[in-house]
């Protein structure tokens, strides 16, 4: 009768923990400012019961695999683009279901301190996944630094590039690796997460970045991303709420400084992602 009882109470101990504590939403995230942001709602997610443990990661794979694969509830670190190219590469099924920001790419200086001052044959690093190399590349475009054949648009890679006057480089390397080898380069086109993670900051360290133009902001806007069947689960309606919240948003508008731009309104981003 004794063990009965122990092993009630302990049961109930347990249940009583797990609802103390709330329902536990395992979320993968790139450090900065992703991560950040993350942590920031933290008492958010949890007045709305759900216990957030954000999980980081360094790179752009296991993040989406772990979604896959169920050891993770959601990630938040790519865009849509991103993520469509690796449901078809990788044949898994994630979904996109709320925006937070988008994240101007920067060209930073390496060896050379500004674009006017790039020598000819100058060597510039770009990310090497398709979608944002594609992105660095239309960006470097944009400075008159190359360019690219008109129907490339954002699926663009070296083999369009039918004009390089001044004989440029361009190498390709893992995002993560950029600005830990940015000083091997002349310049370098480098994430806003990574660049701001390594102390970069596009409104000041960036010689040249983004604007916030159609073509790259409708598919460039950073989303919390679930497995497909989970868009109406109960913890993706929580994010939407804290991230929305004012004093989210107010934290994210003073602490990055124009690194990145919100995205969050739901009806705005729909209505530019169809146009």
């Amino acid at each position: 009768m004794k063990k009965f009882v122990s092993i009630l109470l302990a049961c109930l101990l347990v249940a009583l923990s797990a609802q103390a504590f709330g329902e536990v939403v395992r979320i993968g995230a790139t450090p900065v400012p992703h991560a950040e942001i993350l942590e920031f709602i933290k008492p958010m997610m949890a007045e709305k019961g759900f216990t957030l443990e954000v999980i980081v990661f360094n790179d752009y794979v296991i993040p989406n695999t772990e979604v896959e694969q169920g050891g993770l509830e959601a990630n938040y670190f790519q865009h849509t683009r991103y993520m469509n190219n690796f449901n078809a590469e990788q044949g898994t099924h994630l979904v996109a279901v709320v925006p937070v920001h988008f994240e101007p790419m920067g060209i930073y200086k390496g060896k050379t301190t500004s674009l006017d001052e790039l020598p000819d044959g100058g060597v510039i690093a770009v990310p090497n996944d398709t979608t944002n190399a594609a992105r660095a590349l239309l960006l470097l475009e944009s400075y008159d630094l190359i360019e690219l054949d008109p129907d490339a648009g954002i699926t663009a890679s070296k083999l369009d590039i039918i004009s390089n006057p001044k004989n440029l480089e361009i190498v390709e390397l893992e995002a993560a690796q950029i600005p830990i080898r940015l000083q091997e380069f002349d310049l370098a086109v480098i994430n806003g997460n990574y660049a701001m993670q390594f102390g970069l900051w596009v409104s000041t360290d960036a010689v040249g970045s983004e604007g916030s133009d159609a073509l790259v902001y409708r598919s460039s806007v950073n989303y919390i991303v679930v497995k497909e069947g989970n868009e109406d689960a109960a913890f993706v309606q929580a994010f939407r709420e804290a991230l929305n919240d004012e004093t989210t948003i107010a934290f994210m508008t003073e602490k990055y400084q124009g690194a990145i731009v919100l995205a969050l309104d739901i009806d705005e981003i729909a209505e530019v992602l169809a146009s």
